[in-house]
């Protein structure tokens, strides 16, 4: 899958060079997302959000319309994202679950990529699903 992540910390981009381990074709910038740097996410399926980018309704329609179908946010939180407007796009978003205690950047980069490895494989990322539109797991919790 090709990725883009924006405003990665230089740990975090270790650790996901290091969980990614070339299975996803991901471009990685040390700017922050926007406006004048939506541009670089053309031809992207994914974007990768850290440090809490705030993603507003205009910003993910921009990304829809240069190719993005998915976001994978870093954060456990994700209220720095639209998601109803993700989910009126149809783009897909998935977070970082909460487990037991803070998580540290090595099993935050390794959740991203089981993200996105479930994506490529046309499936959902389960617990960490933050779509707003009915899925596999909206159904089964019904």
């Amino acid at each position: 899958m090709k990725a883009i992540a924006y405003n990665i910390k230089p740990d975090e981009k270790e650790w996901l060079v290091l969980a990614n381990y070339k299975k996803h074709d991901i471009t990685i910038i040390a700017n922050s997302l926007t406006a004048d740097t939506l541009s670089f996410a053309t031809g992207k399926e994914a974007l990768l959000v850290f440090n809490n980018d705030e993603l507003s309704e205009a910003m993910i329609l921009g990304l829809k319309a240069l190719g993005i179908k998915y976001i994978a946010t870093s954060s456990f939180q994700t209220n720095h994202l639209d998601l109803k407007a993700a989910g009126s796009a149809g783009v897909k978003v998935a977070n970082v679950p909460l487990a037991s205690g803070d998580s540290s950047a090595k099993e935050r980069m390794e959740q991203v990529i089981k993200n996105l490895d479930q994506w490529a494989a046309g499936k959902c990322v389960g617990s960490a699903c933050c779509c707003q539109n009915e899925c596999s797991t909206i159904k089964a919790l019904k």
